[in-house]
């Protein structure tokens, strides 16, 4: 649809100014010691497309401070490459003080890595209130402290296509909640004994490339599998056992046997997956939210559909945090409570990213605009083909959505994170090649490399 770019900045401007009690009040008092200027806001690409809501959110701040006679402003900044590559932009900027980020977009993982190294600087804790959802409020905090605010969340769904199930007289192709990787087998078979024509290959993908999405596939194959799955305690010390790899082996080459899952996996990051998926050359695919605006581009409501992930499925998702050598902290963190707010949130949601507030999917917030959410096409332009509830918001974000990112289960917490995810999808490598080794062999294995790289 038209994006009301006009109409969002005046009316969440004048929700600003109003208050209301939301997160998105009058200015903090503390930022008066504050170095006048511009916020400089580090962040990965938004997935809404050119000057999607992100930019969107920080437009209606700016528009506030200027209203108001501030000499604040706020500007995003988009950094390339993966979120690996982003990482190490951050860790490498702020370490050696080179680039002058105030608030940096933090993949969850990180923040304990960033809180432990005195590159971000602690939060106050009401940014991380009770109508967080419990699961991405866990993701803010380190050693007992506030140290992020969470902007946006992600959990791993199960996208379908409900034609292909039709062709194969599936007795319910409109999946329910509930389905496991048992039934999820079996509707494969399903649909091979009857597949559809022209490019259709294999029953599911996902990804599992040799980089973080192969992490998030095996860790929710291990959390299926082993009860309590952490393989890190509280403190991010490693506490994994030779059993409970061997059995998360197990769930994970039972997910990927040739015989259901499309070949390209196994070299497929997030945008080669949804290409394959969209391109018909499998009924399931494994993602996360943001592709469901994209995928209802090519397919209609008859032919898509989507269900939470069969077992437990991974949390994902960004917090927002100040750079410890920010020179203004204080207003750093009044744009950090604008961006995570309530009607903040609900402007996300309706853009496509997962919410990360409870009231997001309820009907007390609206995103401010003239006609619902903002356009997710990088033209900004066209018909808005995502379909919605009677209160605009997805239509799946109530139902599908919000109990899956209730239930969503963490990645390893630990300062030293990234050396968790580089031995952990490298010793899994073998599983997904030729020949690979018993689940006992390639355990033993996992073991001894993450006590190396999580030592006590």
């Amino acid at each position: 649809m038209v994006r009301r770019l006009a109409a969002l900045l005046a009316l969440l401007l004048l929700a600003a100014c109003t208050g209301g009690g939301d997160g998105d009040g009058t200015p903090d008092t503390s930022a008066t010691q504050d170095v006048s200027g511009v916020i400089v806001v580090a962040s990965g690409r938004d997935v809404t497309g050119k000057n999607g809501v992100r930019q969107q959110l920080i437009d209606a701040w700016n528009l506030r401070e200027q209203r108001a006679g501030s000499q604040f402003r706020a500007r995003l900044v988009e950094l390339p490459g993966s979120a690996d590559e982003q990482r190490s932009q951050l860790l490498g900027a702020l370490q050696s003080r080179s680039a002058r980020y105030d608030v940096v977009n933090l993949d969850v993982t990180w923040v304990p890595e960033f809180a432990s190294a005195g590159l971000i600087g602690e939060l106050p804790g009401d940014l991380v209130d009770g109508d967080v959802i419990p699961s991405v409020a866990e993701t803010a905090r380190w050693d007992g402290k506030v140290y992020a605010a969470p902007f946006n969340s992600d959990v791993g769904l199960l996208y379908y296509r409900r034609d292909y199930l039709e062709r194969a007289d599936v007795e319910r192709p409109d999946l329910r909640p509930g389905l496991t990787w048992e039934g999820l087998r079996d509707l494969v078979e399903t649909v091979e004994a009857r597949p559809a024509q022209g490019s259709y290959s294999k029953g599911w993908t996902t990804q599992l490339a040799a980089y973080e999405g192969r992490t998030v596939n095996a860790v929710e194959a291990f959390a299926s599998a082993v009860e309590d799955f952490a393989l890190v305690d509280g403190d991010g010390r490693y506490t994994g056992t030779v059993e409970e790899l061997t059995d998360g082996i197990a769930e994970l080459r039972r997910r990927t046997e040739t015989a259901y899952t499309l070949q390209n996996a196994v070299h497929s990051d997030e945008a080669a997956s949804l290409s394959d998926f969209a391109e018909g050359r499998t009924a399931f695919l494994r993602h996360w939210p943001y592709v469901y605006p994209t995928l209802h581009r090519t397919f209609t409501q008859e032919q898509l559909g989507v269900v939470p992930l069969p077992g437990r499925a991974v949390l994902g998702g960004q917090n927002l945090a100040v750079s410890r050598e920010s020179t203004r902290p204080g207003k750093a963190a009044e744009l950090i409570r604008f961006l995570t707010g309530r009607q903040s949130e609900r402007c996300l949601l309706d853009a496509g990213f997962a919410a990360t507030r409870v009231s997001a999917y309820g009907d007390g917030v609206r995103c401010p605009t003239a006609a619902g959410a903002p356009s997710a096409s990088p033209t900004g332009e066209g018909a808005d083909r995502v379909p919605r509830d009677e209160g605009g918001r997805p239509a799946y974000a109530r139902s599908i959505l919000l109990p899956a990112l209730r239930a969503a289960v963490h990645r390893p917490r630990t300062p030293l994170y990234g050396a968790f995810t580089q031995t952990f999808t490298a010793q899994l490598g073998p599983l997904l090649g030729e020949d690979p080794p018993g689940n006992e062999v390639l355990a033993a294995r996992l073991d001894e490399a993450l006590r190396k790289a999580l030592p006590d």
